[in-house]
């Protein structure tokens, strides 16, 4: 490979390093030509980009996004998952195609913003719910000690109304 080329993947790699949310890390060794293209093809559905990389020149690449921390996660045959949208769709989409089609992708661990994650950092991840969900469900919390203040605070007040409704009706028929 000439020195050009290299550059040029150097640089494309820091691009996508420095551009991504969260990527997943993973040893690919023992894979068919077909399953990795199977793969790829998969998580591009899932907005995923899929790239065996040359662990020197990831290491490089990595030192140049300010991201030395990764520089030991590159041993052996590595390929990298980036995610660009929501932060579990990489380890989602990895997880599922594993499960799927009972193959043998081990999950090396990856990199959430300035954090390192291992294999079981991967797996927690990809058992979150989607972003949209966990904001609901915040909202909802929020919301909860409101709504139960409201009621506590109109108990009294509907208690009142059901005792005067309660003695007009008395006197109307009385």
């Amino acid at each position: 490979m000439s020195r050009e080329k290299k550059v040029e993947i150097i640089s494309e790699l820091k691009e996508a390093i420095t551009n991504c949310n969260v990527a997943v890390l993973t040893g690919y060794r023992g894979l068919s030509a077909s399953e990795l293209t199977s793969l790829r093809r998969k998580l591009r559905e899932s907005g995923v980009e899929y790239r065996v990389v040359k662990n020197t020149l990831a290491r490089f690449a990595a030192e140049g996004a300010g991201k030395g921390f990764l520089t030991g996660s590159f041993d052996g045959p590595v390929a990298i998952a980036f995610g660009y949208g929501d932060i579990t769709e990489p380890a989602k989409a990895l997880l599922d195609y594993i499960h799927s089609s009972k193959s043998i992708l081990g999950i090396k661990g990856g990199f959430l913003g300035d954090r390192l994650l291992t294999p079981d950092d991967v797996t927690t991840l990809s058992k979150l719910p989607q972003r949209e969900v966990l904001l609901s469900q915040v909202l909802a919390g929020m919301q909860s000690p409101v709504v139960s203040l409201l009621n506590l605070l109109n108990s009294p007040l509907r208690g009142f109304m059901g005792i005067l409704q309660a003695r007009i009706k008395q006197l109307e028929g009385g």
